[in-house]
């Protein structure tokens, strides 16, 4: 009996021995599988946080990058504002100065019309009379001024020199035109179609050479009563430059003549 009971009591005790390990076993296994889980959990936060690191890196690349271009793109602004501005300014001192180079030569432009306006008048009163009579014609447009006279006042028919009659209608203008000092005073010598022939073309082989020597004569009787000779010029067109129908007596007449006009100086 005591053996049965001694047996039942080891019996027990080797029970609750097995019983506690296999407790002892489940909870380590437990244990392991739970630092498993922990392990990979934290391999996977790992990873989380390298991307989310590598990402913060490459928007912080990407704002620096941003920040940088927009300081470029300001500093460009305002380089470009700065030269719009020196430009801008630049622009309105050539505007200043060529308003003000305008004003000057308007002022000029003025003066000279109302020197050439004077001369003008002055002219008409001492040409009165060959201006009634239709010997000489005085126009004046847009501060030009010029003096037309027939030839037949001046020269003898297929001659150069000057005669009395016409240095007498000369030296009524003298007094007028030394008082021209802006301008250049310019004779210019004309003729009608009609070729020279005869023993005249020994003198004057061409109405080039007759027109030439008749304002050449002109210019040089000017200088002799005291004009600048550096105002003077002379200029030949012959018969290229009519005024009227060389077919008739009275249109040729016309286009023999001598004109002193007022022109720019060089």
């Amino acid at each position: 009996m005591l053996k049965r009971i001694v047996f039942l009591v080891l019996g027990g005790l080797t029970v609750l021995s097995l019983s506690g390990c296999l407790v002892a076993e489940s909870t380590y296994l437990k244990k392991v599988e739970e630092a498993d889980n922990l392990t990979r959990e934290y391999a996977d936060l790992k990873l989380k946080h390298e991307k989310l690191t590598a990402e913060n890196t490459a928007l912080k690349a990407e704002v620096a990058t941003q920040l940088k271009g927009k300081q470029e793109l300001e500093q460009l602004l305002k380089a470009k504002s700065d030269t719009l501005s020196q430009n801008v300014s630049d622009l309105r001192e050539k505007v200043a100065a060529l308003e003000a180079e305008n004003k000057e030569l308007l002022k000029a432009r003025e003066k000279k019309v109302k020197e050439v306006s004077n001369i003008y008048e002055k002219l008409l009163q001492d040409m009165k009379s060959e201006i009634s009579q239709g010997q000489v014609t005085i126009s004046e447009l847009k501060g030009k001024l010029t003096v037309t006279m027939e030839t037949a006042i001046l020269f003898d028919s297929g001659k150069a020199d000057i005669k009395p009659d016409g240095l007498t209608i000369l030296r009524k203008m003298v007094a007028t035109l030394k008082g021209v000092r802006d301008e250049a005073i310019r004779i210019e010598g004309h003729t009608d179609n009609i070729t020279i022939a005869g023993a005249l073309t020994s003198v004057f082989p061409t109405n080039w050479e007759l027109s030439a020597a008749r304002a050449i004569n002109v210019a040089r009787y000017l200088q002799r009563q005291g004009l600048d000779p550096a105002a003077l010029s002379a200029a030949t067109f012959s018969e290229f430059k009519p005024v009227a129908d060389n077919g008739t007596r009275e249109g040729r007449a016309k286009n023999r003549r001598i004109e002193i006009t007022l022109v720019a100086k060089d």
